[in-house]
């Protein structure tokens, strides 16, 4: 990503309500994997490491990304053993392996996804699992997408598709945030008609920070 968009992540995503209510929906999911105790866990592409303080209740933590600003901001935080590594080749840790890989948006910015997938796989422990979120719908792409050097957003179908060939089996497939989807639909559909996805308040992306009240209301509505 861009590094401004690294900056303006790591000064919004422990209070932004996008960011909150995911890691809620999230940590409830981990919840449901009943982990063994003292879990190995690996974030990769953990970008300015927003998930940290959740993940760390789970296990020990591990975390990787590509880009030195975010490694930089992650490594503040002094709650993850943080190498540089890539997807797929480079993987770093050892010979350590994980009962849980935890992607956050991130299979969306892989040029090669299966690949990818593949060698996550061979770094879990027996009955280790996989835990990602990827954005939905190509015609919801924006500037948004854009800005954050993604490659493509995923249909349901699509997304088990790649998973189930990359050797995982699939427990769980859902949507979120469905309350606030048709408003985020519309959105979309008329900056598309104006013939720009660009907010001219936040630079290209969507990581302005509502008001309080706004903010403190929207993780409500992540079902």
């Amino acid at each position: 990503m861009d590094p401004s968009i690294y900056r303006r992540m790591a000064a919004v995503e422990d209070t932004h309500w996008w960011f909150a209510a995911r890691r809620v929906i999230c940590d409830q999911m981990v919840d449901r994997l009943n982990l063994p105790p003292a879990a190995t866990i690996i974030e990769p592409g953990c970008g300015t490491g927003g998930n940290f303080p959740m993940l760390m209740r789970h296990g020990r933590l591990y975390a990787m990304d590509t880009d030195p600003l975010a490694l930089r901001f992650a490594a503040s935080r002094g709650l993850a053993e943080l190498e540089k590594g890539s997807l797929p080749d480079n993987i770093p840790f050892g010979d350590t392996k994980f009962d849980l890989v935890f992607m956050t948006d991130v299979l969306e910015h892989l040029d090669d996804e299966n690949g990818s997938l593949l060698a996550l796989r061979t770094r879990l422990k027996p009955g280790g699992k996989l835990l990602l979120t990827v954005p939905a719908f190509s015609w919801l792409w924006s500037e948004h997408d854009e800005s954050h050097h993604h490659r493509r957003r995923y249909r349901a179908g699509q997304l088990k598709e790649i998973v189930s060939g990359a050797g995982f089996k699939v427990e769980y497939l859902s949507h979120y945030n469905t309350i606030l989807f048709p408003a985020i639909a519309a959105i979309r559909t008329l900056q598309r008609l104006r013939g720009s996805a660009t907010n001219g308040n936040n630079g290209h992306h969507d990581l302005s920070m509502p008001s309080r009240s706004i903010n403190t209301m929207l993780p409500g509505l992540r079902e």
